[in-house]
């Protein structure tokens, strides 16, 4: 029988992409597209087999939706998850559906357990932040944590392409800037400013881009996981322009010019598509794991992925793919509410993305 799949936001910027990669497979499951816009799904759809729905996913219609079209799994892109409640992940539980979301929303992605009980009764999973991170983060992890005795420091983080996402992105990204986030260092709790402490990275093939702090799922899941006491986690724009922009309507924030940050992002939005055209295209991901090796020496391990030609949203896009993959070949996932963490494994993962434009580097040392 085949496996049947919803996508809400499916002609957005992440939607598209796993609509693309999910046709495209050899075994292609139906695919329901799903978001409001009914001309921009029949765009979509034209000439694929699959169907479409034009309506509010967070509406009650939604479950008759899903029973209709006996969906397996909801693949839920349509952000940002700032302030969005668990409606999605409800109708597809009382429809009997497997769920997934692209969250990188902190608060969002642990709230999601609310909905465990539920989830279990019903005997299907609902996994949040089935991307980047914390999907990928903690695969790449869980891959090299075996060359540890211990984990000392997770230091990662993300510098995107100069290329701008959504404007509704960009307003969720300044949800919390100016606004203190919680970290780790030491064992102990730190608090920082969101989008602020900007620091000078190096990356071979990128040159220096500039990071700042950036609050995601991983850090209420890395240090009881892995026992790390330091986790650091930056982002920041392709164009050093792109993030002292964000640093700037953050200090404004802090000091309390503007109520919240988010009221500068059409206007960043438009700078930024302004400027685009001068970056190079390429866009990065990084994890350096610090710690004592199986030697008992002190070791660390550094892994990064690189996308190069405005590729790097196939990268968050690529977990749903793979989880849809991995339900395709009969995988079996625990049932229950949770944040997608040990469920997709790194190879899974990077074989999902696929992209010849994509590459992979390790570097060990002390």
């Amino acid at each position: 029988m085949m496996y049947r799949v919803a996508i809400v936001g499916a002609y957005g910027n992440f939607g598209s992409i796993i609509y693309s990669k999910l046709k495209g497979e050899a075994n292609a499951p139906f695919i329901l597209a799903v978001g409001r816009d009914e001309q921009k799904l029949s765009a979509l759809c034209q000439g694929d087999k699959g169907s479409y729905w034009a309506g509010d996913a967070h509406s009650a219609a939604f479950v008759e939706v899903l029973r209709k079209h006996q969906i397996n799994l909801v693949i839920h892109t349509a952000g940002p998850f700032q302030g969005q409640d668990y409606a999605v992940a409800r109708s597809a539980i009382t429809a009997g559906a497997n769920y997934c979301d692209l969250s990188d929303c902190r608060h969002f992605v642990r709230g999601i357990s609310i909905l465990d009980d539920l989830a279990q009764q019903a005997g299907v999973f609902v996994l949040s932040g089935c991307s980047s991170v914390p999907t990928l983060s903690s695969g790449v992890i869980d891959y090299f944590e075996p060359l540890f005795r211990k984990i000392h420091t997770i230091d990662f983080g993300i510098t995107s392409s100069s290329k701008m996402p959504g404007v509704s992105t960009v307003r969720g990204v300044l949800e919390y800037a100016g606004k203190h986030i919680e970290q780790f260092e030491n064992g102990m709790v730190k608090r920082v400013f969101g989008w602020q402490n900007l620091t000078l990275h190096r990356f071979p093939g990128l040159g220096g881009r500039l990071l700042a702090n950036v609050d995601v799922p991983d850090m209420d899941i890395f240090p009881a996981r892995y026992g790390a006491l330091t986790v650091r986690f930056q982002a920041g724009a392709g164009l050093k322009l792109g993030t002292l922009a964000n640093f700037c309507a953050a200090s404004l924030a802090r000091l309390g010019v503007v109520r919240c940050a988010s009221v500068c992002a059409d206007w960043l939005h438009q700078i930024g598509k302004r400027f685009e055209w001068l970056g190079d295209k390429k866009s990065l991901m990084f994890i350096t794991i610090a710690g004592i090796g199986i030697d008992g020496l002190p070791y660390s391990h550094r892994w990064e992925i690189e996308a190069w030609d405005d590729k790097g949203p196939t990268i968050p896009a690529s977990g749903a793919v793979a989880l849809t993959t991995m339900q395709m070949a009969g995988v079996a996932i625990e049932a229950g509410a949770r944040a997608c963490v040990g469920v997709i494994p790194m190879e899974t993962y990077l074989e999902a993305i696929g992209e010849p434009l994509i590459t992979t580097r390790d570097h060990s040392g002390i």
